[in-house]
């Protein structure tokens, strides 16, 4: 190698260097169920209207009012209590990079579940926070007692919970969430990410308790394309995380598309009972497959455990179907897929690509 490249390889974080990058799988020619997006795009005549809309941006600008106008479009679609105020990211990735900057002080700890959300870990340590992960019990639920242990232990600065969670897909006990709550040391995150499709959200959590913060996202609304992420809490909390924001973080054309799809938002609605009928059928399904343990699903995807994941995967992508191997997440994961719920058509293929792949 390169003496010069090797000094200047020697100037990034040795735990940097250490990591491997987030994976995204190639899709190409597939039908893709791996990442949870929604399968549907937009009737024809609203692409051309958006398309139309998108075609007068000025995009010469820096974003501005638009984003404004988005935020508080966000803030009545989310119900957005009293009191409080929301902030915009690039994503819900962002914006936990903008909390583990917020809460990025020595000896801080954040703290959640696991398996959860991966993000969580990898934003805390690129902080260079300690993150303390607090293992569910065998079905997936959050252990009280010990997470009430951890948080009296590390006395954590922040604490995720995700809700439904991810990759596991369940919503957790209302009344041990509210207890961790109210024993929290520190700010909670609620992560609503899959909000859409699931019976209850934590708007009356945040109401309840001044340190909580709802985090949602538009991706798993139909826009994952489009990258936006917001957060809602009370106004001297939002406050202070919004001054990590960087600046102009929403593009003008994310914003008018956010715009435009909150405008159309029953035809998203529309959109998401869909994939939450999918996601019953395919749970009776499941059920009548030998060799598949198929856990409960608020969200808009499916754990399910197998006899050899690994294969099971590469059956499934031979025959034209990609889904999420996330055995190597966590140990509790061995052996299970993540099966995105698509459309009818899309399920249909997975169900019988899955069949043949357990023989």
């Amino acid at each position: 190698m390169d003496e010069r490249l090797t000094q200047a390889l020697a100037r990034i974080r040795p735990d940097v260097r250490a990591t491997k990058a987030y994976p995204v799988q190639s899709s190409t020619g597939l039908i893709k169920l791996d990442t949870m997006e929604n399968p549907f795009r937009l009737p024809a005549e609203l692409q051309a209207e958006l398309g139309r809309r998108l075609g007068q941006v000025a995009i010469n600008r820096y974003p501005a009012e638009r984003t404004r106008e988005l935020a508080a479009a966000l803030a009545t679609h989310a119900g957005m209590p009293e009191g409080c105020a929301i902030t915009l990211g690039n994503g819900s990735d962002e914006i936990i990079t903008m909390l583990s900057m917020a809460v990025s002080q020595p000896g801080a700890v954040i703290l959640s579940p696991l398996p959860s959300f991966v993000m969580y870990e990898i934003s805390a340590r690129y902080q260079g926070l300690r993150f303390v992960g607090v293992p569910l019990t065998a079905d997936f639920e959050l252990d009280e007692a010990a997470m009430l242990a951890a948080m009296a232990e590390h006395q954590p600065a922040l604490i995720y919970l995700a809700s439904p969670n991810n990759p596991t897909a369940n919503l957790w006990d209302e009344a041990v969430i509210e207890r961790i709550v109210a024993a929290a040391p520190g700010l909670v995150v609620m992560d609503e990410a899959y909000q859409p499709f699931a019976e209850r959200n934590a708007m009356g959590l945040l109401q309840r308790h001044p340190h909580v913060l709802v985090m949602r996202t538009m991706s798993k609304f139909g826009l994952a394309g489009v990258r936006i992420g917001y957060l809602i809490g009370r106004a001297a909390l939002v406050a202070e995380i919004d001054k990590l924001r960087p600046p102009f973080n929403v593009g003008v054309l994310n914003a008018e598309a956010g715009l435009f799809a909150l405008e159309h938002a029953q035809v998203y609605e529309a959109q998401a009972r869909v994939l939450r009928e999918q996601r019953e059928w395919l749970q009776v399904e499941l059920k009548k497959l030998t060799g598949v343990q198929a856990y409960p699903s608020q969200g808009n995807m499916i754990l399910a455990r197998v006899a050899d994941a690994a294969a099971c995967f590469e059956r499934m992508k031979a025959r034209g179907v990609l889904v999420k191997n996330v055995s190597a997440m966590h140990p509790m994961l061995a052996n299970c897929l993540r099966l995105t719920v698509g459309t009818p058509e899309e399920n249909q293929a997975m169900l019988a690509a899955l069949k043949e792949s357990l023989q």
